[in-house]
């Protein structure tokens, strides 16, 4: 049987913000469009499809190491032709949420089809894409893209992700409009990353799935990171939520220097409408798609840990001792490694 191959390309680099659900990707993703170069935030389903199939064996590397060439392709093609433009305006991902709507309006009247890879050799766009829990799995990824591939992995304190995940896992596990990828369990339907651990999930609650879900997920993220970046030299910036919503200047030169552009005069503008750098984490901006996903305003002159203790007693009430030990776990190696809540202060 033939191997499937793509040889040509656009090329260019493609940036993936990575992390888990509540972890705050979403504002770097809009910082990350302000840059030189940079794409509007968009989503890719179709390559965490991919990234997801290879996992389950389901689909041969080279196939899928072909498809992530192709649509990383088409993306890029598309949005050139002023395609797949998102003008929802209450949408995070919406033109009308970027800092310059007129510049991709007017990609609807310039010349396209045969001219646009020229376009793309002279403007060199960077894709911008948020996934979900990727980096765990991506190995197929930096075999197609190699050092294309820039991966920003936000983190961010495992007890300021709980209340959003558990609204995933009680609301959209399951339902039609979750689009992830799903393999059968002794005739259940389980997301594809609970596998290897299927029996376990199925007698879990909602808030215990979600705890289990963080530890496999942070571990299998790490043992990742440790094995590829010595055998792809993968372009890997790790950033702390909390550190960056403190003191944001340290971070973005890391950026810039890891994606090889500068940051321009509207970063600032999206820095001030983020409210970064904010006197607490929980200072985060009122809107209601963030309210729906479990964000509360912080608690008067609550400290920062008051505001984790408080996250916490949601949990206690909830959960088993074994899996409450889990979660204290993941806290204190998270707040030895990334945060000390303890001693945060913002620096002006």
């Amino acid at each position: 049987m033939s191997n499937i191959s793509r040889k040509d390309s656009f090329g260019g680099d493609v940036l993936f913000v990575d992390g888990l659900p509540g972890c705050g990707k979403t504002l770097i993703s809009r910082l990350l469009a302000t840059l030189e170069r940079v794409e509007l935030l968009s989503y890719s389903y179709e390559i965490e499809h991919y990234c997801a199939l290879a996992h389950l064996g389901k689909i041969d590397p080279d196939a899928a190491a072909a498809l992530i060439k192709i649509q990383s392709d088409l993306k890029i093609y598309n949005a050139m032709m002023g395609r797949d433009v998102n003008c929802r305006p209450s949408d995070l991902s919406s033109i009308f949420n970027h800092h310059d709507p007129m510049f991709y309006l007017k990609r609807f009247f310039e010349s396209g089809d045969e001219v646009v890879p020229d376009r793309v050799s002279v403007e060199r766009p960077i894709l911008n894409l948020a996934v979900h829990n990727l980096l765990a799995f991506s190995k197929t990824l930096w075999e197609a893209l190699g050092s294309r591939c820039i991966f920003i992995e936000v983190v961010r304190h495992p007890l300021y992700m709980v209340r959003q995940q558990v609204l995933n896992f009680e609301n959209l596990i399951g339902d039609k409009r979750d689009f992830t990828v799903y393999f059968s369990h002794n005739g259940i339907e389980l997301p594809y990353y609970v596998k290897g651990w299927e029996d376990e999930y199925l007698q879990l609650t909602p808030m215990e799935k979600v705890i289990r879900n963080i530890q496999n997920i942070t571990s299998m993220t790490n043992i990742f990171k440790q094995e590829m970046r010595s055998s792809y030299h993968c372009k890997i910036l790790t950033i702390p939520f909390e550190s960056f919503v403190l003191d944001p200047l340290p971070w973005l030169e890391k950026i810039s220097n890891l994606i090889g552009a500068q940051f321009t005069k509207a970063t600032r503008k999206v820095l001030d409408e983020q409210n970064v750098p904010r006197e607490k984490i929980a200072d985060g901006v009122d809107l209601d798609i963030y309210r729906r996903c479990g964000w509360t305003p912080p608690v008067g002159d609550a400290s920062e840990r008051d505001e984790l203790m408080i996250r916490r007693q949601d949990v206690v009430r909830n959960v088993s001792c074994e899996i409450l030990s889990i979660l204290d776990v993941l806290s204190h190696e998270y707040e030895k490694t990334y945060w000390n809540p303890d001693a945060a202060t913002r620096k002006d």
